[in-house]
């Protein structure tokens, strides 16, 4: 299980407990702000229920727990980062932006599951076929990471956004494939009806996710985190995309020769025509 380095570790953490911490993930900057009342108001639970999460994860009371992660957050930034960029209008410029994404992909990299993304490369790397889908803003990964995945030799399906058309795609899965979906904040129905019939075709099934513990139904074989922002903040790709660049890369070192050879090939068939398709 994920846990925030001022959590205790040892905790086994309630469903509730679990979706507090997901709360303070997701918004470090409020977290920071509101009071227990507020809080517990905002989660639809009662004070006493923050307070038992307070000693359950090693301290004292409410206020111990804040200090304790107001020091963790200011190591890395993101609290009051976060309170500077898009949600504040009056900051919105180049330089806030940029350090927004930072904060982003940080915090990333200090929630990502390592043991998942290096399960997402295996599985990626010896599936027979695999199919990507992504819906509204997620579609541009989606198609990012087919295209490369085909310079690689990848048999690759890009299952449409939405609509019947999925099922087209979505009924030659079997099993040895590998199914891969965008989910984020909230997962779409597209992206259930995926996992749900890719487990049922005995395929293995990633999903790029923003929620740490909100479970999903059905859920994913491998799910990986990126971090984009608080829920009231402009949500965009860059954490994404530096994930599904990574994954690439890790998947082009995996795959060595092969990678490599269809590489070449493909580089050599652009030469040899440059005159007839230039560009």
């Amino acid at each position: 299980m994920h846990s925030l380095t001022f959590l205790s570790p040892e905790a086994n953490y309630t469903k509730t407990e679990q979706q507090i911490i997901e709360f303070i993930c997701q918004n470090p900057s409020s977290f920071l702000t509101l009071s227990i009342s507020q809080l517990a108001r905002r989660l639809e639970v009662s004070d006493a229920t923050i307070s038992r999460f307070a000693r359950h994860a090693g301290y004292d009371d409410f206020k111990e727990l804040k200090a304790a992660a107001a020091r963790a957050f200011e190591g890395t930034g993101p609290a009051e980062k976060l309170k500077g960029s898009i949600s504040s209008h009056s900051s919105l410029g180049l330089d806030s932006f940029l350090s927004f994404q930072q904060t982003c992909i940080r915090k990333t990299l200090e929630l990502i599951d390592r043991k998942a993304f290096s399960q997402a490369v295996s599985t990626l790397c010896q599936a027979s076929v695999i199919f990507i889908h992504g819906k509204g803003a997620s579609r541009s990964m989606a198609q990012l990471l087919a295209f490369r995945l085909r310079r690689f030799g990848k048999t690759i399906c890009l299952v449409p956004s939405g609509g019947s058309e999925l099922f087209e795609e979505l009924s030659q899965a079997k099993q040895g494939d590998a199914v891969l979906t965008f989910g984020f904040q909230k997962l779409p129905r597209e992206s259930r009806i995926l996992l749900k019939e890719g487990k049922a075709a005995g395929c293995s099934t990633i999903l790029f996710t923003s929620t740490l513990f909100a479970e999903t139904e059905p859920s994913a074989d491998i799910q990986l985190f990126v971090y984009r922002g608080e829920p009231e903040e402009y949500h965009s790709m860059a954490a994404a995309a530096a994930v599904v660049d990574a994954l690439i890369l890790e998947m082009a070192s995996s795959l060595g020769d092969e990678a490599v050879e269809r590489l070449s090939r493909l580089h050599n068939m652009k030469k040899r025509y440059s005159q007839e398709l230039p560009g």
